[in-house]
C-alpha cells in the first residue's frame, strides 16, 4: 500500500520544485530559501498545524476557513505544510482539503513520526501518513522530539533509499532535549533539523543553528511567535516606523523576518488556521530581509518591552 500510495504522487512529485518555484519567480516576491542536502529551493515562509487543524474542522464555518487557508497558501507562492500524527485529526483534515482544492502538486509534505516504539510500529505510522494525506506524497518525515530516534531514523533512511519519502529529519520542541539533540546532529547525517525559535527564544543560536549550517542540515522553526507571547507583549503598540525599509508593516512580518533574516533560518511554519492571518504572515517573504544590524536593533525594541 504505502509503495503504490507514493507512486501514485510521483508525477506531480517529479514537477514540484518547478511549480513552487516558478509561481514564487512569477510573482517576483516570496523568498525562496535552499536546502543544503539537495539543493531544492523552497519558499521559506510555511504554514503549521500543530494547533490550528487538530480540530478537524468541527462545522461547515470552520472547514471553509482551513480550506480557505491551503487555498490561499499555495496561491500565495507557500508551499511546506508540517504536520504530524499526533496532531489530532490533523493529517486526515489536510489530505481532505488538498483533494478539494486540488493543490497537492504544490505542496511540500512535512509530517512525523510521533510516539512509536520499535521499527513495526514507526512504519505503520508512516503508512497511515501516505493514505491519509493522499492523492499527494511525503516529502519530510521527522522523528518527532528525538522519539526512539535510534529505531526510526535508520527506519526513515530506508524510507529515502527507497525512493518513499525525499527528506528526513528530527524535531525538539524543549531546551531539555537540546543537548541529546546537539549529539545526534553531529554523529547523524540529517537532512532538516526542527527547532523552537524566535525574538525572544533564542536558546537555540549559540549552538545548533550554527552546528546545522556546518553540518548542511536545513532548520525549520516553530514557535516563531514565541508561542504568541510576542503578540501579547506588544499589545497594540505600532511597528516601528523604520521597520518598514525592509517591508515590515505588522507585527507578524516583523518578527518571521527577524527569523528569516539569519542564514541558519531555512523555513519558517506560523500555525493558523484564519485566512488573514494567512495572508499577514505569507507578507513576511515579500521585499528584503533585514540586516544584522537591522535584526539587533529589532531585538533590542522587543528586549526593552514589559514582560521579557
Amino acid at each position: 500500500m504505502l509503495r503504490l500510495g507514493v507512486t501514485a504522487g510521483a508525477a506531480m512529485a517529479m514537477g514540484r520544485d518547478v511549480v513552487s518555484a516558478t509561481r514564487s519567480r512569477g510573482q517576483g516576491q516570496q523568498l525562496l530559501k535552499t536546502i543544503p542536502s539537495s539543493g531544492q529551493q523552497i519558499p521559506a515562509v510555511g504554514l503549521g498545524t500543530a494547533s490550528t487543524f487538530s480540530a478537524a474542522a468541527r462545522t461547515p464555518e470552520e472547514h471553509a476557513g482551513l480550506r480557505e487557508v491551503l487555498r490561499e497558501f499555495t496561491r500565495l507562492g507557500g508551499s511546506v505544510v508540517d504536520t504530524s500524527p499526533s496532531y489530532g485529526r490533523s493529517e486526515e483534515t489536510i489530505g481532505e482539503l488538498v483533494r478539494e482544492i486540488g493543490n497537492a502538486g504544490e505542496i511540500f509534505m512535512a509530517t512525523k513520526i510521533s510516539g512509536a516504539t520499535g521499527r513495526e510500529e514507526g512504519m505503520r505510522q508512516m503508512e497511515r501518513s501516505v493514505e491519509r494525506l493522499s492523492p499527494g506524497d511525503i516529502d519530510l518525515n521527522q522523528v518527532h522530539n528525538l522519539g526512539d530516534w535510534a529505531t526510526q531514523l535508520p527506519l526513515l533512511r530506508e524510507l529515502k533509499q527507497e525512493g518513499l519519502i525525499r527528506y528526513l529529519g528530527v524535531t525538539v520542541s524543549s531546551p531539555r532535549r537540546y543537548e541529546e539533540l546537539e549529539r545526534i546532529m553531529r554523529a547523524e547525517p540529517l537532512d532538516f533539523v526542527q527547532v523552537d525559535y524566535a525574538i525572544d527564544n533564542r536558546d537555540v543560536e549559540p549552538t545548533l543553528l550554527p552546528l546545522a549550517r556546518d553540518r548542511g542540515m536545513a532548520t525549520l522553526i516553530n514557535g516563531p511567535f514565541g508561542r504568541s507571547s510576542l503578540f501579547r507583549r506588544v499589545g497594540d503598540r505600532p511597528v516601528p516606523a523604520w521597520a518598514a525599509e525592509f517591508g515590515a508593516t505588522s507585527w507578524a512580518h516583523f518578527f518571521l523576518k527577524w527569523l528569516l533574516g539569519s542564514p541558519a533560518v531555512t523555513v519558517v511554519i506560523p500555525a493558523t488556521s484564519n485566512p488573514g492571518h494567512l495572508r499577514d504572515n505569507m507578507g513576511a517573504g515579500l521585499g528584503r530581509l533585514p540586516t544584522e544590524a537591522e535584526r539587533a536593533r529589532m531585538a533590542e525594541l522587543i528586549a526593552s518591552l514589559p514582560g521579557g
